[in-house]
C-alpha cells in the first residue's frame, strides 16, 4: 500500500482548474473565484518573497560559493544567532512544503549497509555543527544489479524521490586540531570549515545517504580487497616457482662474488653454471621484469577500481542532483509557496460550496475524498496549516467597518469562509496596505 503523504503532485493552475470545472460555480461565480485565487497567490508570492530574503541576508555569510565581500565582518555571536535564523528558516520553509525529516536511524544504517556503488563509507558525524536531512515521497523501486560475473539478481530498494540536506561544518580550529590528531598537517577535505552546505537531490536510494555528506571517507569494501588480493597471492606462488631455478642462480653469483663457494652445495647450484655472466644477467633480467609486470598489473587494477568508484559517485552526486546552497533556498521557497496556495485554495473551495459549515476533520476528509475522486492519488491532506493561515488573513469589506478574516469559526468549532465578494475585497485590502508609505494626514 501507497505511503499517504501530504504533498499535491500537481501545478496550482491545474488545481484551480478542477474546482472551476467541478460544476458547483456559477458563470459570475467562477471568474469571481478565479480573481480570488490570483489575489490569493500574488499576496503569498510577496510574503514569501519577503522570507527568502531573509534567508540570503542571514545565509550569505555561511555561503561557500559567495562573491560578495562584506564590509562590515559579525562578531561570533552575530554569526551564532545568523545561522539558528537560518536553521529556523530551514525547517520552516520544508514544513510548508511538506516535507518530513530523515530519521538518524536511517542515516546511520545507510553507513551500515552496503551502498548500491558498492563502497565502504565512514562519515565523521563530530565535523558538523548543524544537521538537517529532510525527503518527501519515501517509494520502492526494483532494479537490476550485478550479482557475480554473469549473474544478476532482482532487489527492491527504498528511495526518496526528493531529498533536502542542510550541513554546518565546524570552524578551522577543529579540523586543525583533528589534523594534529592524526599527524598530517592538514586533512584531504573538499569543504570549507565554518560554511553552510545545502543539496537538493532526486531519486536518492537510502542506502547511498552517506554518499552524500561532503566528508565522507570511501575505501574498498572487504569483498573487493580479497578479490584483488587472493589473485595477487596465487600469481606470485606461481611466480616464484617458475622462476625459483633464476633466483638460485643469482644467489649463487652473489656468493661466488662474496667468495663463499662452500654455500653452493646447500642450494644444490654448479659452480660453473653459476659463474657463466650470461646466465646469471639473464636470471636477473628476467626475474626484474616478471616481478616488475606482475607489480604494475596489480597496481593497474588497483588504480582501475578507485576509478570506477570515483565515477559511480561522481554520477551518483551530479546527475540527481536539483539545486545547491542559495539556488536550493530558492527553489524550496517556490515550492512552499506552492503547495501554501493550492491547500488555502482547496480549503476556501470546500468551504464555499458546503451547504452547511464543517469541522475541520469533516473538511479534511472531504477534501481527500474530493482529490482521491478527481485526480486518483491517496493524498493526506494537512488541514491545519491552511485553516490557521485563512484565519490570519484580515481586512475590511466597503460595507462593514470592522476588521474581518476569511475563515471564522461557529459556536460548535465549525469552520466557515466569507462569500467570493467579501473575501476578494479582504485580499484587495490586505494588498493595498502592504506597504503604507504614501499614508496622508488623517489616514491610519
Amino acid at each position: 500500500m501507497a505511503v499517504r503523504e501530504a504533498f499535491i503532485p500537481y501545478p496550482r493552475r491545474d488545481i484551480i482548474q478542477l474546482c472551476l470545472d467541478d460544476g458547483c460555480l456559477g458563470k459570475e461565480s467562477a471568474q469571481m473565484f478565479q480573481s480570488f485565487c490570483n489575489l490569493l497567490s500574488a499576496y503569498y508570492h510577496i510574503q514569501f518573497h519577503s522570507f527568502l530574503e531573509d534567508i540570503k541576508e542571514n545565509y550569505r555569510v555561511f555561503n561557500p560559493n559567495s562573491e560578495i565581500q562584506p564590509l562590515f565582518e559579525e562578531q561570533l555571536q552575530e554569526r551564532e544567532q545568523m545561522a539558528r535564523q537560518v536553521v529556523h528558516a530551514f525547517k520552516h520553509i520544508l514544513e510548508r512544503a511538506n516535507y518530513y525529516p530523515v530519521p538518524n536511524e536511517v542515516i546511520q544504517q545507510s553507513l551500515q549497509d552496503q551502498s548500491l556503488v558498492q563502497l565502504k563509507t565512514e562519515v565523521d558525524f563530530n565535523d558538523f555543527e548543524d544537521l538537517l536531512c529532510y525527503y518527501r515521497s519515501d517509494v520502492s523501486k526494483t532494479i537490476t544489479t550485478k550479482k557475480l560475473f554473469f549473474w544478476k539478481k532482482e532487489r527492491t530498494i527504498d528511495i526518496f524521490e526528493r531529498l533536502v540536506l542542510l550541513i554546518r561544518f565546524k570552524g578551522k580550529g577543529h579540523f586543525r586540531a583533528k589534523a594534529k590528531k592524526k599527524k598530517n598537517s592538514a586533512l584531504d577535505q573538499q569543504f570549507e570549515p565554518g560554511k553552510m552546505y545545502v543539496y537538493f537531490y532526486k531519486n536518492i536510494p537510502k542506502l547511498d545517504l552517506d554518499l552524500l555528506f561532503p566528508n565522507t571517507q570511501t575505501s574498498m569494501t572487504l569483498r573487493d580487497r580479497l578479490m584483488l588480493i587472493a589473485p595477487a597471492i596465487g600469481a606470485a606462488a606461481a611466480l616464484l616457482i617458475k622462476t625459483l631455478p633464476n633466483i638460485l642462480l643469482l644467489i649463487a653469483a652473489i656468493m661466488i662474488a662474496v667468495n663463499a663457494p662452500s654455500a653452493l652445495q646447500s642450494i644444490e647450484v654448479e659452480e660453473d653454471k653459476a659463474q657463466q655472466i650470461m646466465p646469471v644477467l639473464v636470471a636477473t633480467l628476467s626475474l626484474v621484469i616478471a616481478l616488475g609486470g606482475f607489480a604494475f598489473k596489480q597496481y593497474s587494477q588497483y588504480k582501475s577500481k578507485r576509478i570506477k568508484f570515483q565515477k559511480d559517485v561522481s554520477d551518483t552526486l551530479f546527475f540527481k542532483n536539483l539545486a545547491n546552497n542559495t539556488s536550493a533556498f530558492q527553489m524550496l521557497i517556490d515550492l512552499a509557496e506552492e503547495e501554501e496556495c493550492k491547500e488555502q485554495i482547496l480549503v476556501y473551495y470546500h468551504l464555499l460550496t458546503s451547504s452547511e459549515p464543517l469541522t475541520s476533520e469533516a473538511l479534511d476528509t472531504r477534501i481527500e475524498n474530493w482529490l482521491m475522486e478527481k485526480t486518483g492519488k491517496t493524498i493526506d491532506f494537512d488541514i491545519q496549516g491552511p485553516l490557521e493561515n485563512l484565519a490570519g488573513i484580515k481586512g475590511y469589506t466597503s460595507a462593514g467597518s470592522e476588521l474581518q478574516t476569511l475563515l471564522t469559526y461557529d459556536g460548535q468549532n465549525r469552520c466557515q469562509v466569507m462569500p467570493l465578494q467579501d473575501a476578494r475585497e479582504v485580499l484587495d485590502y490586505v494588498w493595498d496596505n502592504l506597504f503604507r508609505y504614501n499614508s496622508r494626514p488623517g489616514e491610519a
